[in-house]
């Protein structure tokens, strides 16, 4: 299945995910009720793969499974849902790789800054020995596990009020809103901003009163959040790439019998792997939608940015903290980064 993703195309297919997915007499008839809850517009490419993988879900199985897809923050912010999963009140969710960090430190491993120069480095990475490292280490030290094929959000850009983003003196001193991860206060420290850690549900209105001046997303997001009502500048800086595990409670997971393990499993593999093309296509295509809204885009130099961090000890840092095992695994994809 091929996905049109024109902006008009996207809130057309919204009206699919206003409910979740599964009523009350398919239900009735299933044996496992599955809930799926994320933080995205119900018009972003995660929902509506999510959308098309639940309905397979549930035919494949013959009624026996209702997987019900809950988007845009309608079981709590990702704080809230990420506890949900851990305790099993909530099946599945999907979540930036950074803010799991919270709770698994190895997963961050994905988003080190300017490490990425192309999705060919991203997705031999993740699909790789970097993915099955992560993979492994939130099998371990948590009570959830990850399905292989990691879901894409994108390169992420800045979006400000107030001035173009050119270079890293440009962030001295903003105001800028960030998910809350000790990554990326991390790095935006280093570029000596000041960011500002504040959930997805609340970014949009932090923007409109001020409270912050910027904030960063991959442009899907900016676009389908609309945050161009409320941001003039889009600056091209690509300085991380960042994704969305794919989680699940192990204990919910395990309670499916094997063929039905099997049927989640293919399909939500299968639906990430078409999401990612739908989010390359989209965001390929937004700079000059975008640009028709009003907005003024600019590209920069990463090498400019690169070589703040590397000054700021920050590639030294965290290296330290991710251990050589593991920076070596990432830098088998990137190159040597510090």
């Amino acid at each position: 299945m091929t996905l049109n993703l024109t902006r008009r195309n996207l809130l057309a297919s919204a009206g699919a995910l206003a409910l979740p997915i599964g009523g009350a007499f398919a239900q009735a008839k299933a044996e496992f009720t599955l809930k799926y809850g994320n933080n995205l517009p119900v018009s972003h490419p995660m929902n509506m793969r999510a959308a098309e993988m639940a309905t397979k879900i549930n035919a494949e199985s013959k009624g026996r499974i209702a997987f019900e897809v809950y988007p845009n923050n309608q079981l709590g912010n990702d704080t809230d849902m990420l506890s949900q999963v851990r305790s099993g009140a909530l099946d599945y969710f999907t979540l930036s790789p950074l803010i799991l960090g919270t709770l698994v430190p190895a997963a961050q491993i994905s988003g080190v800054g300017f490490a990425f120069k192309d999705y060919s480095q991203v997705w031999a990475a993740m699909d790789g020995e970097l993915g099955a490292h992560v993979r492994k280490q939130i099998d371990a030290s948590s009570s959830l596990f990850a399905f292989e094929k990691i879901w894409d959000n994108g390169y992420r850009q800045i979006t400000t009020g107030t001035k173009p983003i050119n270079q890293p003196e440009d962030l001295k001193g903003m105001k800028i809103r960030i998910p809350p991860s000790p990554f990326w206060v991390s790095m935006f420290k280093a570029f000596e901003a000041s960011p500002a850690t504040i959930n997805f549900a609340e970014v949009y209105s932090s923007l409109q009163t001020k409270v912050v001046d910027a904030q960063e997303n991959p442009l899907a997001i900016i676009a389908t959040a609309k945050l161009n009502e409320v941001q003039k500048y889009c600056s091209i800086t690509n300085h991380m790439w960042d994704g969305f595990w794919f989680l699940g409670n192990k204990k919910s997971f395990e309670r499916l019998p094997a063929d039905l393990r099997a049927i989640v499993t293919a399909n939500v593999n299968a639906a990430g792997l078409k999401q990612r093309d739908d989010v390359r296509q989209l965001n390929d295509s937004l700079l000059g939608e975008l640009k028709g809204k009003g907005m003024l885009i600019n590209t920069t130099d990463a090498e400019l940015f690169r070589a703040k961090l590397r000054t700021a000890n920050f590639y030294a840092d965290w290296h330290k903290k991710f251990g050589d095992e593991a920076w070596a695994v990432l830098q088998k994809y990137t190159g040597k980064l510090a």
